[in-house]
């Protein structure tokens, strides 16, 4: 695109630098954390076509691409997300709008499906306290406990969808029982579909969220859930923070309704409980599950490359299933 054909772009907060480059080429960008931000929003709202989140731009809920914010861009046609949760977009404020949300599936899907396996494991096995056992000093006073196993345990997915089957088919390399939930069952998969939440925790002993956040799954793992999992299950969450109520795991942690957790994602990212840090029982990531310099850069990629896509008249690579591309 020539420079003085380029389209104005809002960039919500901080990108990589891959993607910052880029879109500063192709775009008259303006960021929503620049310290004039409001005036630059006063002064070219009516003019900026599209929008580009993601990583880093949630901070605090401040930056999240709202209804109110949408409001104030009346020429917007597109936003392009970095991930593939969404849940920083009010999508249904941009439905209604006919502006089109596209994120970044396919791209990540091994790498969050291989995190995910060596999460479990770190959980079960307790191979992080292990380290810390040895660093300390104290494996010459005597060997580390005996820990937990995959061996005698199901496993149940809550979320079937591309990075649930990528982990599903590295769990069946274990040999251990699958099971899923999901809305609906997915055509053609050999695992058991549970309808209901709380009788696929009973019936398993390991737990792996990968599902939307989202108003429709918040605290979807509650108390009830964790119950049902009871004292020997393992929580492993990998999908959003909001989809578990962090306060009622933080009670089944401390008090033995289930044996452990591993997690990558937490409610009120990047701020972790205290209780919940101070858990020996946990083993916390700093939501990294994507975090490898090939797979970041794919997805930063195609964040760049749904809006060239859309501006050349291609129409969206990747748009979320909320926002049809108009026909």
């Amino acid at each position: 695109m020539a420079d003085a054909a380029r389209p104005e772009l809002l960039q919500t907060g901080p990108m990589m630098p891959m993607i910052e480059a880029q879109l500063s080429q192709h775009f008259i960008v303006h960021r929503l954390d620049a310290p004039d931000a409001e005036a630059q929003l006063a002064e070219a709202g009516g003019r900026i076509r599209a929008i580009a989140t993601g990583v880093g731009s949630t901070a605090g809920g401040a930056r999240r691409v709202t209804q109110a914010l949408l409001a104030r861009l009346p020429k917007v046609e597109i936003v392009a997300n970095f991930g593939v949760g969404y849940d920083s977009v009010e999508v249904a404020a941009a439905a209604a709008r006919g502006i089109v949300v596209t994120n970044t599936p396919g791209v990540l899907d091994d790498e969050v499906a291989d995190l995910t396996i060596g999460l479990l494991l770190a959980t079960v096995r307790r191979i992080p306290q292990a380290e810390r056992y040895l660093r300390a000093g104290l494996w010459p006073k005597g060997g580390f406990p005996l820990s937990p196993t995959l061996r005698d345990r199901s496993i149940g997915l809550i979320g079937m969808g591309r990075i649930g089957q990528a982990i599903a088919r590295r769990l069946a390399g274990f040999g251990r029982p699958l099971a899923y939930h999901s809305r609906r069952p997915v055509e053609g998969l050999p695992y058991p579909h549970y309808p209901d939440l709380v009788a696929l925790a009973r019936d398993v002993d390991v737990l792996i969220a990968i599902l939307p956040g989202g108003p429709e799954t918040h605290h979807l793992i509650n108390a009830e859930v964790l119950s049902a999992l009871g004292p020997t299950g393992i929580l492993i969450n990998v999908a959003r923070g909001s989809v578990v109520d962090e306060e009622a795991l933080v009670r089944a942690l401390k008090d033995g309704t289930i044996a452990g957790a591993g997690l990558d994602v937490f409610a009120h990212e990047p701020n972790v409980p205290a209780e919940l840090i101070a858990l020996d029982n946990a083993v916390l990531l700093p939501h990294i599950a994507s975090a490898t310099h090939v797979t970041r850069n794919a997805m930063g990629q195609l964040v760049v490359d749904n809006l060239l896509a859309w501006f050349d008249g291609r129409g969206p690579l990747t748009p979320v299933p909320e926002t049809p591309v108009p026909g």
